[in-house]
């Protein structure tokens, strides 16, 4: 009897092991389910606060680019009306000097009418050094002739006479007053006839 006692607790024993061991195979994989679903949540939390960084530097990126590219059109605009400054800035002295060269041009032809050449000399000295002297600060005569296109941009009609010749309609056929620029912009407009 002793021995199937002990039978009996050895089978109990074994079946309680084998119970126990299949409880402990359940809570493991129910700790695994728990942990799995932990884990997909943490991943799932990561990634979406992941995308949140991407995106949120991907706008300061994109801010900072804007910002650069607008400083470089500031920083470029400003140098270019610098630049434009310093080439007119002689534009009121030169244009106020712009008479006294006409007053120079008629004195010399009304002198060459008169031939003295004495009063001659010195005049074209002083005209010469003053045309030259407006030449080294950037200031050139519109060249202008006879039968030149007329151009709004350049001249100013300031009359229309009837064309001495058919290929004299709508050009230049006499210069009152010549055409100065400074540079590429035009200081004072030339005074042309036009054929009508």
């Amino acid at each position: 009897m002793d021995q199937k006692n002990e039978l009996e607790n050895e089978n109990i024993a074994q079946e309680e092991s084998a119970e126990q061991e299949q409880q402990n195979v359940t809570e493991t994989e129910n700790q695994e389910e728990e942990n799995g679903q932990n884990v997909a949540d943490d991943a799932a939390a990561n990634n979406s606060v992941a995308g949140k960084l991407e995106k949120e530097l991907a706008d300061q990126k994109d801010k900072y680019i804007r910002l650069y590219s607008e400083f470089e059109n500031f920083r470029r605009r400003t140098a270019k009306e610098k630049l434009d400054m310093i080439k007119t800035a002689n534009e009121s002295m030169a244009s106020a000097l712009l008479p006294v060269v006409d007053d120079f041009e008629r004195a010399l032809k009304t002198f060459e009418k008169e031939s003295k050449e004495d009063e001659l000399e010195g005049i074209l000295l002083i005209y010469n050094k003053l045309k030259k002297v407006l030449e080294q600060k950037g200031v050139t005569v519109m060249d202008l002739k006879q039968g030149d296109d007329f151009d709004a941009e350049f001249q100013e009609a300031i009359t229309q006479i009837p064309a001495p010749d058919d290929k004299l309609k709508g050009k230049v056929v006499d210069v009152v007053e010549k055409g100065y620029t400074l540079g590429e912009k035009v200081i004072r407009f030339a005074k042309v006839v036009i054929g009508a």
